[in-house]
């Protein structure tokens, strides 16, 4: 292979359109610009986004900024609620029975609010490094969260 016979792939390059040279070339007179108008004009261009006056797109639609829209389906669980449930194995479907977490809650927490004295399982549900210090001492468990 030498360098000064380099040729681009079959098909990858086209003509450039020559406009302006006859009406047998298909693009003549008007130059593929159709009739009158802003765009047919020499230097004619408007803003992008401009919709002829009317209230454009962007600014019509509103704004939302960067919300999270699930941060209020994390839900906190406190350690003296977890001490009150009846249940040793603990997850999220149990703390939706149980009404400590709402229906919807995509996710929990446990948070070192309260004590706990006795044996508990957490599975599926995270926990703060005290509660699940906690939980342990009382001779719970915490299974790891797979972070999603």
């Amino acid at each position: 292979m030498e360098l000064n016979k380099i040729k681009p792939a079959e098909g990858s390059t086209h003509a450039k359109k020559r406009v302006g040279r006859g009406i047998g070339s298909g693009l003549g007179k008007t130059c593929g610009r159709g009739h009158k108008g802003q765009k047919s004009r020499a230097g004619g261009f408007h803003k992008v986004g401009f919709e002829g006056g009317q209230m454009p797109m962007q600014r019509r639609l509103p704004k939302r900024g960067f919300v999270s829209l699930t941060a209020a389906r994390n839900v906190e669980v406190r350690l003296s609620e977890i001490q009150d449930l009846p249940i040793d194995a603990i997850d999220l479907l149990s703390l939706k029975q149980a009404g400590l977490v709402p229906g919807d809650a995509l996710s929990a927490k446990v948070i070192l609010s309260g004590a706990i004295s006795r044996k508990v399982t957490l599975s599926g549900v995270g926990a703060t490094k005290g509660a699940k210090a906690a939980i342990e001492a009382a001779g719970g468990s915490v299974a790891e969260v797979a972070a999603a």
